[in-house]
């Protein structure tokens, strides 16, 4: 590793310090993309990786847990191949990523042990979250570490994932990960200064959105696809995940990872990047994990059970149920929409789709008669649904 001055490594923390203005933020996620790690070349940037890691460090000893969620596996595993040119297929990513990722958290590795600290990795795919058991594994391992002042550091094995157990983009696993460690605000580090009225690439008079309340607020708000070629995601994958932690009671900031002590500023509530705040009465842990869960599925419900699972707070009964998509079982977790084609909710289904799709709009008396057997009333009862508006 590249020796790192002295004197510049005691002028961050200095200025780092000065920025800190504690407040009820215990545990944070920091979500780091590959265009930050890489400043947008295709190698890592030592120098922004060490600056990352001494705002880290000085809130580690201010009594703040940290954990990361650090892209840039594949990135790192072409640089240390020299830049094969091979075919745009799984099994080329996932060489790159087994090549890279030992050699990323030997980075982390090394710069964190300048402050005396220690890291950890946790390779994650959708099994290990979505089944109820290893989600609580998963939760016990990232409370074990951070009780003995280890820093978590966390990616989507890439190396052994599919299209089938993959959780997407380190965007979606970063919501996933402040569901699952019970976080208090989700930092999402990217090469934008956060999110505008409109591509500021191609638009010079969009304006940085300093503060969202409700998703609803930037219904309109034009957004485009990640360009870089370096990551996987985008604007609209860290709307999902910012949407989802918000949820989960966490405040969610998007910021340039450039920007100077990004991390102390954000922790210190000034106001940089785009901050959604959390909603006022977050999830519990269950509906936590179904937030987490995949959805195979879809039903398309009337009007009348949209107004009863919204005004009301009803369960969803077969006879609101217009269409029913998708291959299912019963306790999958599945998509509610609206006939206008919003997504409403997600819930728990009680029944299966080939079920669902004979008792669709029939009363719940009759569920007996039409399948000969009985699991209850409802489709999806409220205990086992989220509502997404708002």
């Amino acid at each position: 590793m590249e020796r790192v001055d002295d004197g510049h490594l005691f002028s961050v923390v200095t200025v780092i310090s000065f920025y800190i203005k504690m407040n009820n933020y215990k545990r944070i996620i920091i979500k780091i993309g590959t265009s930050v790690l890489t400043s947008g070349s295709p190698k890592l940037d030592r120098p922004k990786m060490i600056n990352i890691v001494s705002e880290c460090a000085e809130l580690h000893k201010h009594g703040v847990e940290i954990i990361i969620v650090s892209s840039g596996a594949v990135a790192v595993g072409k640089e240390r191949l020299g830049f094969p040119e091979l075919p745009a297929i799984m099994a080329s990513k996932q060489l790159f990523a087994a090549v890279g990722q030992s050699r990323l958290m030997q980075v982390w590795e090394q710069l964190f042990e300048i402050y005396g600290l220690q890291v950890g990795q946790i390779l994650l795919t959708k099994s290990d979250i979505e089944g109820r058991s290893r989600y609580l594994h998963a939760r016990d391992t990232l409370d074990a570490l951070l009780g003995q002042g280890v820093i978590p550091i966390i990616n989507e094995n890439d190396a052994v994932a599919t299209e089938e157990i993959k959780l997407g983009d380190n965007d979606n696993l970063s919501a996933m990960v402040t569901m699952l460690a019970d976080a208090d605000l989700l930092i999402m580090l990217t090469d934008q200064p956060g999110l505008f009225t409109s591509d500021p690439r191609s638009n010079p008079d969009a304006k940085l959105i300093a503060e969202v309340n409700s998703i609803d607020e930037i219904a309109d708000v034009d957004i485009s696809p990640s360009k870089s070629g370096l990551g996987t995601g985008g604007m609209i994958t860290k709307l999902k995940a910012a949407d989802y932690a918000r949820r989960a009671g966490a405040d969610v900031v998007i910021a340039a990872g450039g920007a100077e002590n990004v991390i102390t500023r954000v922790f210190s509530e000034e106001s940089v990047g785009t901050r959604f705040r959390a909603i006022s009465s977050p999830l519990e842990s269950r509906k936590r994990w179904i937030l987490t869960r995949s959805s195979p599925g879809k039903l398309v419900i009337d009007r009348g059970a949209e107004e009863a699972l919204i005004k009301k707070g009803r369960s969803l009964l077969p006879a609101g149920i217009l269409i029913v998509e998708g291959d299912f079982k019963r306790g999958a977790t599945i998509s509610v929409f609206t006939k206008s084609g919003k997504e409403l909710a997600r819930g728990v289904a009680r029944y299966g789709s080939k079920d669902l799709n004979l008792i669709k709009g029939e009363q719940s008396e009759e569920i007996s008669e039409i399948l000969g057997y009985f699991y209850g009333a409802v489709a999806v009862h409220r205990n086992d649904l989220i509502l997404l508006n708002g």
